[in-house]
């Protein structure tokens, strides 16, 4: 039965981080430019973000819940900065260079870039929320007043989660560079129209359900 909260936990991880999202664009950026290594590295630090994410709505699920519904134009600012990089990364014209070598990122900006990234993400903090919601109306209740093995569990399947699928994310990226000859433009025109889209999504949310 305990191991129920393992799986809970790595399941629901996997659900809220397959939509694509600020994590998942860097770290298919970053492999295609700079390799998967380099994209290790913010998967990584993305993980622990995601737990902090977790463990902040199942302390505060009440407080933050209603902060967010009094705050809507925290998600609308999210919804217009997502259409903006959309509409900008989709329009970019991808500058030739004779230049062989490309400079690499250092291992501590990869590190801070995935925390952040994975950090400052209201939509997830939301989702969090209702996942609790959900497990608490069922038999996996869950707080932090739970056994600590169970919360434990919980978390530890929610940081492998994340982990697996951006992982996957990253694999899926350098099929994608195989494939296509200027990557760059593609990968551009492809990460723009999907930020657009998830702003659109939010909007529509906001004002019309």
């Amino acid at each position: 039965m305990i191991v129920l909260f393992l799986i809970a936990g790595f399941l629901a991880s996997i659900i809220g981080a397959l939509p694509l999202g600020a994590s998942n664009i860097a770290v298919i950026n970053t492999t295609i430019k700079h390799g998967k290594s380099n994209a290790l590295k913010i998967i990584i630090t993305a993980g622990v973000a995601e737990v902090i994410l977790s463990y902040y709505a199942l302390s505060y699920n009440m407080t933050v819940m209603d902060f967010f519904e009094s705050n809507q134009w925290i998600q609308v600012l999210v919804a217009l900065t997502l259409l903006l990089i959309g509409g900008m990364l989709f329009f970019k014209k991808t500058k030739t260079s004779k230049a062989k070598h490309k400079t690499q990122p250092s291992a501590k900006s990869n590190y801070i870039k995935g925390f952040f990234l994975g950090l400052l993400n209201p939509p997830v903090l939301v989702y969090w929320l209702i996942v609790f919601g959900i497990l608490n109306t069922n038999e996996l209740m869950l707080s932090l007043k739970s056994p600590w093995l169970e919360v434990v569990l919980f978390f530890i399947g929610v940081y492998f989660g994340k982990f697996l699928t951006l992982y996957l994310f990253s694999t899926f990226s350098l099929v994608v560079k195989r494939k296509f000859s200027n990557v760059n433009s593609v990968i551009n025109r492809f990460t723009g129209s999907l930020l657009f889209f998830v702003g659109i999504v939010q909007v529509v949310k906001l004002y019309l359900l």
